[in-house]
């Protein structure tokens, strides 16, 4: 299906993340942003995210399924078209790395890159299996409230998120004594979950430094990395429903912090882990 079937037929995440397989060869794909997902200064970063792991989801050498995902964000990706070159480095017995850089042509038609990333892909197996991080005592979905946590961002309204502790401050006033959030979230409209989808919801949490300072400052993630803990088999099981993301930084420092965050099932399975540094502004 090329990008422009997509966008006619698909939930507005696959179009996002909508790719064409460029005629130089099967490690090259073009794609465009989408308004649908769009924050600040460019795309939403983990729609972008996505975007990168889409590419090697897409590749006809691709071995297993996500194990694990870093991405580098060197510029905001400006609106309009944009080129990703993905290629497997090296193929083990039973995991894959691969190098993915996304490129874009800027005013004066020079290529730019604006994201660097590595991805680990793996043929999983069944092993002895052990959930050390259990699913946190909560509300359920249904029982706590829809919010929309910051208007001036479109990409928060394509997801339902229900906070139950640690939201934005409704005062900004130096007054944060903790950083940590949790909140349930799925796609809006629902969406089945796949690994595209989670690496998404994995850059879902806000800067941990407005709650942590209850103070609204510039804030960009530099570097993200997610760890999927489930197989595509577990993801399909789980649907369309929600997920509890839970999110704490550990350490701000002369103009970085980093956060890390976790995505359970209902169930309580451990989809997800997530670590990434961010860019902070007095």
């Amino acid at each position: 299906m090329t990008t422009a079937e997509t966008a006619l037929s698909a939930h507005p995440f696959d179009t996002a993340i909508a790719l064409d397989r460029a005629a130089e060869s099967p490690h090259h794909y073009r794609g465009v942003t989408s308004p649908a997902y769009w924050n600040m200064v460019g795309p939403f970063g983990g729609s972008t995210a996505a975007t990168a792991l889409q590419a090697v989801m897409l590749h006809p050498q691709r071995l297993g399924e996500p194990l694990a995902l870093t991405v580098n964000y060197a510029a905001a990706l400006a609106e309009g078209e944009f080129a990703i070159h993905a290629r497997p480095v090296r193929t083990n017995r039973s995991t894959q790395h691969w190098l993915i850089e996304m490129t874009q042509v800027d005013a004066a038609g020079n290529s730019q890159l604006v994201l660097t990333a590595t991805a680990v892909t793996a043929a999983r197996r069944e092993t002895w299996s052990q959930n050390d991080r259990p699913l946190p005592t909560v509300s359920a979905p249904e029982d706590t409230p829809e919010v929309i946590l910051f208007a001036g961002s479109e990409w928060v309204r394509r997801y339902a998120i229900r906070p139950v502790r640690g939201g934005i401050p409704s005062v900004m006033d130096d007054s944060g004594d903790d950083s940590l959030s949790q909140f349930w979230l799925r796609d809006q409209p629902p969406r089945p979950l796949d690994f595209a989808a989670l690496a998404s919801m994995a850059d879902a949490f806000f800067p941990r430094v407005w709650l942590r300072r209850a103070r609204r400052v510039p804030a960009g993630t530099v570097s993200l990395t997610v760890y999927f803990h489930a197989g595509s088999a577990e993801l399909a099981a789980h649907g369309s429903d929600f997920l509890l993301g839970q999110a704490e930084g550990q350490a701000f420092k002369n103009g970085f912090f980093d956060q890390a965050g976790h995505l359970w099932s209902r169930s309580g399975d451990l989809l997800a882990t997530t670590h990434q540094m961010v860019y902070f502004k007095e």
